[in-house]
């Protein structure tokens, strides 16, 4: 038989409004837990719930800065898909340049100004692609900043109040 259960089966019962162990004739609250003399909980108690609460703080602090680096990868991720639709839509404006100047100089002005028009069209769509890609970028932080003020803050209330 465990200790728990062992406690548990020697309790007899309320006096007055305050429960009493059977065997060490000591207060217990609730769930069968001895409490100290005066009613208050054990050191040990308080020890495994400050336990319990900071494990509970560190799990809230760790998924907060799960969720800012989540964030600031998804953003450099779509910058890095638009740089590389930038790249190739440029390497396509590339290739349609220089079939442009091959067709001037093979055959005057009809054909190569319906190359030109989509050489130009291709860059323009490659340039403003670059600079999204560019601006997203910019704006990833895959740095948790918000978790990790919250942690310092932690740190000083814990440290103020000990």
């Amino acid at each position: 038989m465990s200790a728990r259960n062992a406690r548990s089966t020697r309790y007899r019962g309320s006096v007055g409004s305050t429960r009493y162990d059977a065997v060490e004739n000591r207060p217990v609250d609730e769930a069968g837990r001895l409490l100290d003399t005066d009613g208050s909980r054990t050191i040990g108690q308080l020890v495994a719930d400050a336990s319990r609460e900071m494990s509970t703080l560190v799990r809230s602090e760790i998924a907060l800065a799960k969720a800012e680096v989540t964030g600031g990868l998804k953003s450099g991720g779509k910058g890095a898909g638009l740089l590389g639709a930038a790249a190739f839509l440029g390497l396509l404006g590339l290739i349609f340049l220089f079939h442009t100047l091959a067709r001037v100089l093979d055959i005057w002005l009809p054909i190569s100004a319906s190359y030109g028009i989509v050489t130009a069209l291709l860059f323009l769509v490659a340039a403003v692609l670059g600079l999204m890609g560019k601006k997203a970028i910019s704006q990833a932080k895959p740095v948790p900043e918000q978790a990790i003020t919250e942690a310092k803050e932690t740190v000083e209330a814990v440290k103020s109040s000990v």
